[in-house]
């Protein structure tokens, strides 16, 4: 019997990420992919803190298993992964040129690695793939606006496919001169078994979770999961809560995380005698007890949430959204009054009323769970691995 042809597709991106890593693992067991994935970077525990996590800490699942990878060196002065200069591998040109791949895909253009990439695909002809979640919604002075265009509608064109994660990314591919026929649907995805899976073994424990946070029982739990930095607002998460609260007393706040915002957040939960839990930074496998102990995830962030992953967790675990119109998952995930609600960014009344509204009807709550995690479903790792491989596979259609 004939074994399948393997392609042979190499992947760089700055550091593990734990988004990323499932998809990574997945298509490292599809029995036509060989994959290897190039690191530009070593992130530390302290790195983690200063990335806005706002603690140290190593992830608590295996980043580095399941697929093969390598390190590259980096030049860099100053190693990061924050800035264009933070990644510098110049050893990965000859990567590229020599390792015959059939196709390469980078996570964007932002870093010079990035670009040491981009530049040998070219050379080498190698065929080039992108994947990431840029979208329209940021804002610039119209003259960066004008310049980005005219470079862009000469750099964008020339990947070879656009591996798109969601509705806003495929626009955006598109605005700038791609070809809607080289964009396949690559969506951003979490592990929705093991949300899945946690929010079924715990659901007995919720009422001892719920005890061990301080929240009643009965309580109408709405939960922040995220850095506590500018582009998140946590305040308007404190605010909402405070005005719903007035008119519903068995309201209350989950905040997990940490940053550089969560004294402020505090302070105001405390001088606003607010309903409001802090958990802190929970790890991975932390996680589902606080969907387990919430009923409802805000995520009232700004533009600068190019997705918004926390929101395919919670609806994995059985929870609906409610997200801000900037959001970049909010057209996809988001159907409102379905799977959730979406609201103005920065409209902290608009925000207030539709937690009170769940509050009236807290019989809903659970109808749009069920539907969050029906429509989770289509965005799963099995799907991403599906558009890779698509995407791969069509170059040898066109070619033969």
């Amino acid at each position: 019997m004939n074994q399948p042809r393997k392609y042979r597709l190499g992947i760089l991106v700055t550091h593990p990420i734990q988004y990323y890593v499932p998809w990574y693992q997945a298509l490292a067991a599809h029995p036509e992919i060989a994959l290897t994935v190039y690191y530009c970077y070593q992130q530390t525990a302290q790195g983690q803190a200063a990335a806005g996590f706002g603690v140290a800490f190593d992830w608590d699942i295996p980043l580095l298993q399941g697929y093969n990878y390598q390190f590259l060196v980096n030049q860099s002065s100053t190693p990061n992964v924050f800035d264009f200069w933070g990644c510098d591998t110049p050893e990965i040109s000859q990567i590229i040129k020599i390792g015959k791949f059939d196709a390469f895909i980078v996570h964007g253009w932002y870093t010079k690695s990035y670009w040491q990439a981009i530049l040998a695909c070219w050379q080498s002809q190698t065929p080039l793939f992108v994947r990431g979640d840029s979208h329209l919604l940021t804002e610039r002075s119209s003259i960066k606006v004008w310049l980005k265009y005219l470079f862009y509608r000469w750099f964008i064109p020339k990947f070879t496919r656009y591996l798109a994660v969601g509705g806003r990314a495929k626009e955006y591919y598109l605005y700038y001169g791609a070809q809607a026929t080289k964009i396949v649907f690559c969506p951003h995805a979490v592990d929705n078994e093991f949300f899945a899976s946690h929010a079924l073994a715990l659901s007995g424990e919720r009422s001892k979770i719920r005890q061990d946070w301080g929240i009643p029982e009965n309580a109408l739990v709405f939960l922040f999961v995220g850095k506590f930095i500018p582009k998140k607002r946590p305040g308007d998460f404190l605010g909402a809560i405070a005005q719903a609260s007035q008119k519903s007393a068995h309201i209350w706040g989950l905040m997990v995380g940490d940053g550089e915002l969560r004294p402020e957040m505090v302070n105001t939960a405390q001088s606003q005698q607010l309903n409001m839990t802090f958990a802190g930074f929970l790890n991975q496998t932390e996680l589902p007890r606080a969907y387990t102990a919430a009923d409802v995830l805000v995520l009232p962030s700004d533009g600068g949430e190019t997705w918004g992953l926390v929101v395919n967790e919670a609806m994995a675990s059985g929870l609906p959204a409610i997200v801000s119109d900037r959001v970049g998952c909010s057209p996809d995930l988001v159907i409102p009054g379905k799977t959730g609600e979406i609201f103005p960014c920065g409209d902290v009344a608009a925000l207030g009323q539709i937690l009170q509204r769940f509050a009236d009807h807290p019989g809903d709550v659970a109808t749009m769970g069920n539907a969050a995690k029906r429509l989770i479903a289509d965005y799963s790792i099995s799907q991403a691995v599906g558009g890779t491989v698509t995407a791969v596979k069509s170059l040898s259609l066109v070619s033969s």
